[in-house]
């Protein structure tokens, strides 16, 4: 996806209905409450010896970052923060919400803004599930709050 589809997917999923059962969507994954948007996908790194992965891993944030500023030019400095104490928490048997529970076993940080309009949450994360796997840029639209 281009720079202007990923803002134009955001745009989209601001105002989309939220579904009533977890499932696949045409742009990602969504829930009662969440839309979660994969914006950009890697390669896998089965067969790097580092390089590669650290240079993808270098990418995806600034992309992350690039699109950070575009939001920003419309809603504002960005709240960013570790989700590293909500996957502790989850660890520790707290039931946390979703999306936060399953972004914060694979997303390290977020960019977040408060999208005043509809009252949701507008969230930037890059993800990776293990160190082989894919890296995703991921826009996630919640009216749900941060734990």
């Amino acid at each position: 996806m281009t720079l202007a589809q990923q803002l134009a997917t955001i745009d989209e999923l601001c105002s989309r209905p939220f579904p009533t059962e977890h499932g696949r969507s045409d742009v990602g994954t969504a829930g009662p409450g969440f839309h979660m948007a994969e914006l950009a996908t890697s390669d896998d790194f089965w067969e790097d010896d580092g390089t590669e992965r650290e240079e993808t891993a270098v990418q995806y944030e600034a992309d992350r970052d690039g699109l950070s500023e575009r939001l920003t030019d419309r809603w504002g400095v960005p709240q960013k923060f570790p989700l590293w104490s909500i996957q502790e928490r989850a660890m520790g048997g707290e039931d946390i919400p979703e999306p936060w529970g399953s972004l914060s076993s694979h997303v390290q940080d977020v960019h977040s803004w408060r999208y005043e309009e509809t009252g949701r949450w507008v969230v930037l994360g890059v993800s990776q599930w293990d160190k082989e796997l894919p890296f995703q840029l991921l826009a996630v639209v919640t009216e749900i709050d941060p734990p």
